[in-house]
Parts: structure tokens; sequence; C-alpha cells
């Protein structure tokens, strides 16, 4: 059940997301805060995994999330020093941390493969959610070219992220 709760916060997070893009467009440091919210939160699940799980396939995947997360949170970190934007703080942005840190909560009460699955099939979930708010509403809203031509550019990678969760996900089943 804890399992449900925390994918459908973080589901909800990005929700938020199209939802503020529907009552008005959020702003580039507001994109921006976005932006490191959400790879935060997919840097602490990974480095978690990676000190928890016994899978390799687990742990490989785990160590991608953070150095691919990390480097695109670096990314917008240079980028938005070198436009003088200060990423806002929005509604979205808290509802990622909070839903990031309550994974981290419920991950943190799971062992074997139990962490796995659940793990798994939040990266799942939580890298459909990106994909979809980088579409309908991070990309479409961003006003900043070299912003937006970022958000472009590191699409593909969440992509082949969830590929590869979907992959681990089905051999996990498998091995049940």
């Amino acid at each position: 059940m804890k399992t449900a709760h925390w994918l459908s916060l973080t589901a909800l997070a990005f929700v938020s997301a199209s939802a503020l893009a529907q009552g008005s467009t959020p702003t580039d440091p507001q994109i921006a805060a976005i932006v490191v919210a959400a790879n935060q939160a997919d840097i602490d699940a990974g480095k978690l995994a990676e000190s928890k799980t016994h899978s390799q396939d687990v742990k490989a995947f785990a160590q991608r999330m953070v150095a691919d997360h990390t480097s695109v949170n670096q990314a917008a970190v240079d980028l938005v020093h070198k436009l003088g934007v200060t990423p806002a703080a929005n509604p979205t942005s808290d509802s990622l941390k909070q839903g990031g840190e309550a994974n981290t909560a419920t991950l943190n009460s799971l062992q074997g493969a139990q962490f796995d699955r659940a793990y798994i099939d939040h990266e799942v979930t939580y890298h459909e959610a990106v994909i979809d708010a980088l579409d309908k509403t991070l990309i479409p809203s961003a006003q900043n070219a070299e912003l937006k031509a970022l958000l472009v550019k590191v699409r593909p990678a969440f992509v082949a992220h969830l590929d590869h969760a979907k992959r681990i996900q089905a051999s996990l089943a498998n091995a049940q």
C-alpha cells in the first residue's frame, strides 16, 4: 500500500506541473526550480538504491541515474548562472521535493527484492511523468532558447532511462 501511495505522490507532482501550465504558464525561473527538484529526487533515490540493492542490474541502473541526473542538474545550474536567473520555488518544485523525500523514506523501509521492485516501479512511473511534463509543460513553456534547448537535449536520456527501467522491471517480475 505504501508503494502505491508514494508512486501517486510522485505522479501528482508532475500532474501539478501540467496544472500549473493550465492555470498560468510556468516562468523560466520556475522551470529551472522544477528541473533541479526533479533531478535531485532521482539522484537521492539512486544513491539509496546504490547502497541497498543486491541486484547488479538495479545497482548499475541506480549508478546511471545518479550520474545522468547529476549531469543534468549541473547543466541547469550552469545555465541559470550564465543567464543570471534565480530558480523560483513554486508549488510543483515544492511538491517534487516532498515527493522525493516521501519516496526515499518509503524505500528506506524496504529490503531485498521488495526494495528492488519498489525502486524500479517508481523509476518507471517517475520517468513516464517526467517525459509527459517535458512534452506538455516544460518545453512548450520555456521562453529562453537556451533553456528550451537544454530540455530538448536531455529528453532522449529520460526516454532511455524509462526503457532501461522497464527492462529491469520485466526481469524482476519474471524472477518472482
